[in-house]
């Protein structure tokens, strides 16, 4: 009997299969799992690396299902404000990394967040004070709103005569005068702006950020919007120069991004992105449609309009709320649902998978809808549709997951109360709609597949503090810093019958994930015959308290049996 490679041994094995069954060893040759439990450790040769566990848990390489790495590999590069957590911190960073980067001709950046202004929205005249001789863009964390500089109002000619496009809004003074703060499609008047960004720097960021996602664990993710969206570029050439290299180690699928001011004309132009692109371990299967906004500046699509600050009345289109179907207050579709009843059943047909953005009600409804429409026109198939945030689900349409086999692509992570949800969230949704926020649980219980991402730039990438947030419903301990906006909730439990139980937000994260991204016939359990893609735990969460999850760390990450990822101390 040929001896294994690698052995990992003396630890439990968390294997991510249907059962959440849990082994002890496991034994790899030639970047395949050879042997699981018994008959593991008996291929232990002279050769063979055996990995002591001491108790710790091996689990299968995470995949995260909705992630941005190449974005936030430039934030790692760019003025990152994620450090800091109020705008003193955001403006002193601004200014040092101004200071550092005296030549270049735009600040670019981003990582700020909302409830570090009032009303969520920041001041150019705040960013005018440490820059103003050059004009200045910095993307808020989640991604739809930019916080600019007058400079660059200037240079994008956005001024009291300009109107908001249908897809966004412009944050204005009494006068109508733009105040700094660009909302959702508003933030394209100044991001086709700025320099371009070269291929070497985009196959770098790709590469910074494959080795911070590692770092965490995870072996495999979904790239949730592959072409050119808000002042970031398109992700595909990096993908397929670092695949054609060899230097993408995780297996990627790509959503090619469904643009907005398009419809079905171009799903040729779709085919030949997933034709040109598509090599070794990346493949452009999926296509990304983004259905609405977000809460925190009225732009995501509820059924209902939004209630005024004081919780007592409808919010009406008064330049903070309204919508591209008439101005109800009831936020934005980016799709009018017409459209995307006859875009999902066209991108079915040619088998793309969609991946859909939808974080209000009224979005979850039309994209479940597209969906139907999808199996009444073509048949039910295996593309695994799937629809990421579900911030807000009406519950009528919670058992619809299950029956049409629309995956629930989870952001764990945003489940907790903090200031943001406090602040910006619950007083507009009310009572009832605020008690149908994330729910996991529900989702679960009816059938429907759960897969998990993080969104990252938008929030961590590490797995194991949403997890904690999965199973707690607070916030994880790895994400709370004195002073942060976590700290003053962190033993706060948002709507606790949506708390899952470990191995199943585990197995999201892993099999889940896999399943979602076709790839679990290779990956996603620890099985024999699978790719050997691993993460050696610091501990057995398992076996402390769950109040605990969010402390562990990644020791070791392996992807078809090669490490790629080894923490200092391991």
């Amino acid at each position: 009997m040929t001896d294994a490679e690698l052995v990992f041994t003396g630890g439990p094995v968390f294997t991510a299969d249907a059962a959440r069954t849990r082994t002890h060893a496991v034994a790899v040759r030639g970047g395949r799992i050879v042997a699981v439990g018994r008959g593991a450790e008996a291929l232990v040769g002279p050769s063979t690396e055996v990995v002591d566990l001491s108790g710790k848990l091996l689990v299968p390489g995470f995949q995260d299902a909705h992630v941005h790495p190449v974005w936030g590999g430039l934030d790692l590069l760019r003025c990152d404000l994620r450090s800091a957590t109020d705008r003193a911190g955001y403006l002193a960073l601004v200014a040092e990394y101004a200071r550092i980067h005296a030549d270049a001709a735009w600040i670019v950046g981003s990582g700020w967040s909302m409830p570090a202004f009032p009303g969520g929205t920041p001041l150019a005249a705040d960013l005018d004070a440490v820059v103003p001789d050059r004009p200045v863009m910095l993307m808020n964390r989640d991604g739809h709103g930019a916080w600019v500089n007058s400079r660059a109002l200037e240079l994008a000619g956005v001024d009291t005569r300009t109107p908001d496009p249908a897809d966004g809004r412009i944050e204005r003074d009494a006068n109508g005068a733009p105040t700094g703060t660009l909302h959702e499609g508003a933030i394209s008047l100044v991001n086709g702006l700025l320099p371009p960004v070269t291929a070497e720097t985009m196959a770098r960021a790709l590469l910074r950020g494959q080795e911070y996602l590692h770092s965490f664990g995870v072996t495999a993710w979904q790239d949730a919007i592959v072409g050119t969206y808000g002042n970031a570029d398109d992700p595909a050439p990096a993908y397929l120069a670092c695949a054609t290299s060899g230097q993408l180690t995780a297996r990627v699928i790509g959503s090619l991004w469904f643009e907005r001011d398009r419809g079905v004309e171009q799903l040729d132009d779709l085919r030949h992105r997933r034709e040109t692109f598509t090599h070794g371990r990346f493949r452009a299967t999926s296509v990304k449609i983004m259905q609405d906004g977000i809460p925190e500046n009225f732009t995501a699509a509820m059924l209902d309009p939004y209630l005024s600050p004081c919780g007592c009345g409808k919010r009406g289109n008064d330049g903070a709320g309204g919508d591209s179907n008439g101005g109800k207050g009831d936020g934005i579709t980016f799709f009018p649902r017409e459209l995307l009843l006859e875009a999902v059943p066209a991108l079915d047909a040619a088998g793309f998978q969609t991946h859909f953005h939808a974080i209000g009600d009224r979005a979850v409804r039309d994209c479940l809808d597209a969906v139907a429409a999808a199996i009444t026109a073509n048949g039910r198939g295996d593309l695994r549709h799937h629809i990421a945030h579900l911030q807000v689900v009406h519950p009528d349409d919670v058992p619809r997951f299950g029956r049409l086999g629309v995956a629930a692509n989870l952001q764990f992570l945003w489940a907790v109360l903090e200031a943001q949800m406090i602040e910006l969230n619950l007083p507009f949704l009310g009572p009832e709609r605020g008690s149908w926020q994330y729910p996991f649980r529900r989702l679960q219980e009816t059938g429907a597949v759960l897969v998990a991402g993080s969104d990252w730039p938008v929030s961590t990438p590490n797995p194991l503090a949403a997890i904690h947030v999965a199973v707690n419903r607070t916030p994880s301990p790895s994400e709370v810093a004195p002073g942060g906006e976590h700290e003053a909730f962190e033993h706060e439990v948002f709507l606790p019958e949506q708390r899952l139980d470990l191995a199943s937000a585990l197995a999201a994260y892993t099999s889940g994930s896999a399943w979602v991204n076709h790839l679990d016939d290779v990956t996603g359990t620890v099985s024999v015959g699978k790719d050997a893609d691993l993460v050696v735990l610091d501990r057995d969460p398992f076996a402390g308290p769950p109040t605990d999850i969010g402390n562990t760390r990644v020791l070791q990450t392996f992807v078809a049996g090669a490490r790629v990822y080894a923490a200092p101390d391991a």
